[in-house]
């Protein structure tokens, strides 16, 4: 009886996502409007969907709830009531690594190819392996948190007395499991961010200089900023979104991050901004440009199944046009920082060439970082220089 409700749950839950929001959103507002599921219900029943949507398109032709039990099975590493129903004579190989699961799920079920996970491999840059990339679907990425090496032994103590696994990354990184609500537990006195350690790896390209004056044209919510400010605090800053929603959060993250000196501006970037910024000369500029999200589909399998292929080539001539109006504001001798968080060679490499054949730059590094052999996401950065 308790499987026949968990599973009616997730089929009522799978039925009701359009794929219009993230999942994690679609959620929050389901469980809102149907109250009468306890928390180990909605527990159930977001693991149980976000297994069957890191199964991506492999099995197609098997039924709904065979493909969950498989899912639940290469995602897991505890049993679930499907897979001991549905995958008995796996269920107590739960423990292997995902590797050794996947060969049992291919010897069981022969039509279970891993590269129907994800269905544009052909698209993906170079430096990618698809196998172990493909294979990093099936485990949950961890939360990263960028801390000053001060608050190091404060955090991790705080971390370690309520019961929260921690694994130290360096001096200034940690990683911790998914889904910590960390404002519940570290005091309001320790500074953190949390940014995926491919995140910050892409500052390794920044080298920012004191006094130097950057633009983050793409700012979002501020985390290169953030990055930037913490390799260089004397660097001045400006910020620029589309996205007022946007700049509001940024504000509320600089305050915390004690960052009170800073220009922002609200600029569409593929309109012309001279009547804007025509006395502007940036030392620097931060383009961590609009992109198909595809390095972080591990934290939204959900993408998986419902990616629109034509939103590559969309975002591709984005990125350029974008490239194209904020460049001309780079002093000459001075860095563009060109960042995606896409594994599509048509936003990485693909970009890099146009930008180099079209605008007065030359490459001076790019590098595809590959976060899914540490449980991180999978970024891309370029450093040019403006000729």
């Amino acid at each position: 009886m308790k499987l026949i409700y968990q599973i009616r749950s997730f089929e009522q839950v799978l039925a009701s996502y359009e794929g219009k929001i993230p999942l994690h959103r679609h959620l929050v507002t389901y469980y809102k409007q149907h109250k009468q599921m306890g928390s180990a219900d909605r527990r159930w029943t977001s693991r149980y969907l976000y297994s069957f949507y890191r199964l991506g398109n492999a099995i197609p032709q098997r039924d709904t709830i065979t493909r969950l039990a498989v899912a639940d099975f290469l995602c897991s590493q505890s049993g679930s009531l499907v897979i001991t129903e549905h995958l008995p004579q796996l269920a107590e190989h739960q423990l292997l690594p995902v590797q050794a699961k996947i060969k049992l799920v291919e010897d069981t079920y022969p039509d279970f190819k891993l590269e129907d996970v994800f269905a544009f491999r052909e698209e993906l840059s170079a430096e990618i392996n698809k196998q172990a990339f493909l294979e990093s679907f099936f485990v949950q990425p961890d939360l990263f948190i960028r801390i000053q090496e001060k608050d190091h032994l404060k955090i991790t103590e705080e971390l370690t007395e309520a019961g929260i696994p921690v694994r130290n990354v360096s001096n200034e990184t940690l990683a911790l499991p998914n889904g910590i609500k960390l404002e519940n537990i570290l005091s309001e006195s320790l500074n953190y961010q949390v940014q995926d350690l491919s995140s910050q790896a892409t500052g390794e390209l920044f080298l920012p200089q004191p006094y130097d004056y950057w633009w983050d044209c793409c700012a979002a919510s501020g985390g290169k900023s953030l990055l930037l400010s913490a390799l260089e605090p004397k660097v001045q800053l400006m910020v620029s979104d589309l996205r007022e929603t946007s700049l509001r959060n940024l504000d509320e993250r600089f305050l915390a991050a004690g960052i009170k000196k800073y220009q922002k501006k609200t600029l569409d970037l593929l309109q012309n901004n001279d009547q804007v910024l025509h006395d502007y000369a940036f030392d620097g500029i931060l383009l961590d440009a609009p992109c198909t999200g595809s390095g972080t589909w591990g934290r939204t399998p959900e993408m998986l199944v419902q990616f629109d292929e034509t939103k590559v080539a969309y975002f591709s001539a984005l990125q350029i046009s974008i490239a194209t109006n904020v460049v001309k504001y780079l002093k000459k001798g001075k860095p563009l920082i060109y960042m995606t968080c896409s594994v599509f060679r048509k936003e990485n490499e693909d970009v890099v060439a146009a930008l180099l054949k079209e605008l007065p730059l030359e490459l001076v590094e790019m590098r595809v970082i590959t976060g899914y052999q540490h449980k991180a996401d999978s970024m891309f950065v370029a450093r040019f220089l403006k000729k």
